[in-house]
C-alpha cells in the first residue's frame, strides 16, 4: 500500500496532481484535461497510469477514497501540549488539539492565522493574567514576551479580542474562560 510519503512524492506533480483532482470530482476525461492543463495527451495518461499502479485511482479513473483514508489515519498526529500550556483551565479534545499544534513546550510557536484557532490560543494566554489585577504594560509584555517574541502582535490581539481590556496604559483580564473556585 501506498504510503503519506509517495503520496506527496505523486502529487508534487502537477499533472498528476490536476489528474487527481478531477478525479476527485468525478471520472478523468484525459482528452479533455489535456487540453485545459496544455499538456501532451501522452503525460495525461503516464500520469492516471502511474496514479492506477500506486492504487490511488480506480478502474474507473476515481480516486479511491478508501485509500486517501488510510494514508491520513497513518499521518503522524500532534503531539499533546506541554502540561503547563493545559494545566490552567478547562480545555476540550480539539481545543487541546489546538493548543499541541501552535505551543512546542512551553513557547508559543506561532500566532495562528486562522481566527477560531487564534481564539483558543489567546484563551489560553489570558489565563496568565488574574481577574481584577490592573497590569502596566511592561507587565503585559514581560508576561506575553515569555511565551512568544512577538508580544505587541499578541497584547493588541487580546485587546482586540475582548480578553483583555486596555485604558490610560493599564491593562485587565475581561474575557477568557475562569476556572470555578467554590468547592
Amino acid at each position: 500500500m501506498i504510503d503519506a510519503r509517495e503520496f506527496l512524492r505523486l502529487a508534487l506533480d502537477p499533472t498528476r496532481l490536476a489528474v487527481l483532482g478531477r478525479a476527485a470530482e468525478g471520472e478523468v476525461d484525459a482528452e479533455a484535461l489535456s487540453r485545459s492543463l496544455h499538456v501532451p495527451h501522452r503525460r495525461v495518461q503516464q500520469a492516471i497510469a502511474r496514479l492506477r499502479t500506486a492504487g490511488l485511482l480506480t478502474p474507473e479513473l476515481q480516486v479511491d477514497r478508501d485509500v486517501l483514508r488510510r494514508i491520513a489515519a497513518d499521518l503522524p498526529r500532534a503531539a499533546p501540549p506541554d502540561p503547563t500550556v493545559v494545566s490552567v483551565g478547562t480545555w476540550s479534545q480539539s481545543e487541546v488539539e489546538v493548543l499541541g499544534r501552535f505551543f512546542s513546550g512551553s513557547r508559543l510557536v506561532s500566532i495562528p492565522g486562522n481566527r477560531s484557532k487564534r481564539l483558543i490560543v489567546l484563551d489560553r494566554l489570558a489565563q496568565e493574567f488574574e481577574p481584577g489585577i490592573r497590569y502596566e504594560e511592561r507587565e503585559v509584555n514581560f508576561t506575553l514576551q515569555l511565551w512568544h517574541p512577538d508580544y505587541a502582535s499578541l497584547r493588541r490581539y487580546l485587546v482586540d479580542d475582548g480578553f483583555l481590556t486596555r485604558a490610560e496604559g493599564v491593562y485587565w483580564r475581561t474575557g477568557g474562560r475562569y476556572e470555578s473556585t467554590s468547592d
